[in-house]
C-alpha cells in the first residue's frame, strides 16, 4: 500500500514538474482561470507550483554540482 502511494505521489509529482517545463519553455500553462470551482482551482494552481519549486530545485542543484555546464 505505501510503495502504491509513493509511486503516485512521485507520478503526480513528475507531471508537475512537466507541466512547469512546458510552461516555462513554450509559455503554455493549464487555464486554471477556467475552473469554477475556487477551492479546486486553489489546489491545482498550489498543485502547479510544486512543479515550479522541483524545477527551481533542480536547477540549483544541477548548477552546484561538478558534472552540469552552461553551454
Amino acid at each position: 500500500m505505501w510503495g502504491r502511494l509513493f509511486h503516485f505521489t512521485a507520478d503526480a509529482v513528475l507531471i508537475s514538474a512537466v507541466l512547469a517545463g512546458i510552461k516555462r519553455n513554450a509559455g503554455l500553462q493549464p487555464a486554471t482561470a477556467k475552473i469554477e470551482n475556487e477551492d479546486i482551482r486553489k489546489y491545482v494552481e498550489r498543485y502547479l507550483e510544486i512543479g515550479d519549486w522541483v524545477i527551481d530545485s533542480s536547477v540549483v542543484f544541477m548548477n552546484n554540482s561538478p558534472y552540469f555546464e552552461r553551454k
